[in-house]
């Protein structure tokens, strides 16, 4: 698939029969958060690879399912969203450590 975004309705290919699925996110260029069916365990969020989707046109049995699964989710958080720079980085604020607190003697 070339174009992928938020809500588009797709076909899973991860080792079995394909599946219906709806996108959720986009995380990064080669992988996909989608809502699938899962026959035992009901509506769940699953993150695939980009090249197991394709898209598909018509609305499945389970649609009604995902998108209820989609709506109740929070949003993905994604680091650029909040600014942050890479791993280890410090809050403002806390700077050092505090001092050693007496008893009072």
């Amino acid at each position: 698939m070339e174009q992928i975004d938020a809500g588009d309705l797709v076909k899973v290919d991860i080792g079995g029969p394909q599946i219906d699925g709806i996108v959720f996110d986009v995380p990064s260029a080669s992988k996909v958060v989608v809502a699938v069916v899962d026959r035992k365990r009901g509506p769940l969020m699953r993150t695939v690879a980009r090249t197991a989707l394709s898209p598909r046109e018509e609305a499945g049995d389970d649609d009604r399912a995902l998108q209820l699964l989609v709506r109740r989710t929070p949003p993905a958080v994604h680091p650029a969203a909040r600014g942050a720079n890479g791993p280890g980085q410090r809050r403002a604020g806390h700077s050092r450590a505090a001092m050693h607190r007496t008893t009072g003697k």
